[in-house]
């Protein structure tokens, strides 16, 4: 199956799991996949991930979702840069997600980072998703 976007794809999945109250959900295996789920686990959205790799199969990451009092930890999540339309933030733009309680995750130069680790090295670039 042909997917053109990849993060995309990532979210989507993501929110029908938690909607679902699944604890762990499968997901092709990239680097930019990679580097949003190392984001998403060091800010606490998720438990954790982990590389599959069956024999004659392309390799995959499971994805351990994260809830409290049964309510998924990640309650909303959206992609804010397209394919067809991408949306570029410098750091002194980017405005905290519902009052600072949620995050924005960047692809700057120095890697993909949340807006608060973009803010301290002072790094704008292609604002990804918000997460809440």
């Amino acid at each position: 199956m042909m997917v053109n976007d990849p993060i995309g794809d990532l979210i989507a999945r993501i929110k029908n799991a938690a909607m679902r109250g699944r604890a762990k959900l499968m997901t092709p295996a990239s680097k930019m996949r990679a580097r949003v789920l190392d984001v998403l686990l060091e800010e606490g959205y998720i438990r954790g991930y982990h590389l599959v790799e069956k024999p004659g199969a392309f390799p995959e990451f499971e994805i351990e979702l994260k809830y409290f009092d049964g309510q998924p930890v990640i309650a909303e999540i959206s992609r804010v840069s397209k394919p067809g339309r991408r949306v570029y933030s410098s750091i002194k733009d980017l405005k905290p997600v519902k009052n600072g309680l949620g995050i924005s995750i960047l692809s700057t130069p120095k890697g993909v980072m949340s807006d608060a680790a973009a803010r301290e090295a002072n790094v704008g670039g292609e604002v990804i998703c918000r997460v809440y």
